[in-house]
């Protein structure tokens, strides 16, 4: 009998405007070998067809981290206080969600990840969280020492796929994010909040399996075994 065929999985890639060029983290690509997929990082693509034709070819997709989604797509103009936006891979992004949701293909968001996720599915951000959330406790989300290190807890939604994957209530996570979930789309449930009150991983409901975190695995799935049975879920969903 021969072995299961690993699942072919899509990383959307970062985008450096300096350099002009797309790049990727290697905890992205690493963590997919690692949970028993083979990753496949994507292109800008701008044609719609062709963005059809990657969302019907591949098995599974990881929306990464990186630039804010651009404001003008959940309705409100661009503030001083948001950093860089970059509209094609907005484009890109919002239409092969659409693309892969038709197909009840497996999605994890990371960070923007989670944020596009939610403006897609009609809810809004933060555009700068100090700037507009007033919080009792005011935890720090863009933390100033290593991405490999936990700096904050999350306490996990028992009723949520993500409590069935890892088993816990809370859990430690890094954090890199200036943005948040103000008003949580419809077709979302939250999983996971901070202990400020931030959204902090939602889940698209009606899909198989669509899972979004505000954290960043890629730099915790070598050291953290909740980490790795995350990635190792999303994997086995692509596979079946």
């Amino acid at each position: 009998m021969c072995a299961q065929k690993k699942p072919l999985i899509g990383i959307l890639p970062l985008y450096d405007s300096n350099k002009k060029s797309i790049w990727m983290y290697p905890g992205y690509p690493e963590g997919i070998i690692a949970a028993g997929g083979i990753p496949v990082i994507l292109s800008v693509l701008n044609h719609d067809e062709d963005i059809e034709a990657i969302a019907e070819r591949l098995d599974g997709f990881v929306f990464s981290g990186g630039q804010d989604v651009d404001p003008q797509h959940y309705g409100e103009v661009l503030l001083k206080y948001c950093n860089e936006i970059y509209p094609p891979r907005d484009h890109l992004e919002l239409r092969l969600l659409r693309a892969v949701m038709d197909r009840d293909k497996p999605v994890f968001g990371v960070c923007r990840g989670l944020q596009l996720f939610n403006v897609a599915l009609g809810g809004t951000l933060y555009q700068d969280i100090n700037k507009q959330v007033n919080r009792e406790l005011p935890i720090q989300h863009f933390q100033q020492n290593n991405y490999e290190f936990p700096v904050h807890e999350v306490m996990v939604n028992k009723k949520s796929r993500l409590y069935e994957i890892i088993g816990m209530e809370m859990i430690r996570v890094n954090s890199m994010h200036h943005q948040a979930i103000a008003r949580l789309a419809p077709q979302l449930t939250a999983a996971a909040f901070s202990r400020d009150g931030l959204v902090e991983a939602v889940e698209i409901e009606g899909l198989a399996f669509g899972l979004a975190v505000q954290w960043h695995p890629e730099f915790l799935w070598r050291d953290d075994e909740n980490t790795l049975r995350i990635l190792q879920a999303f994997v086995a969903a692509c596979r079946n």
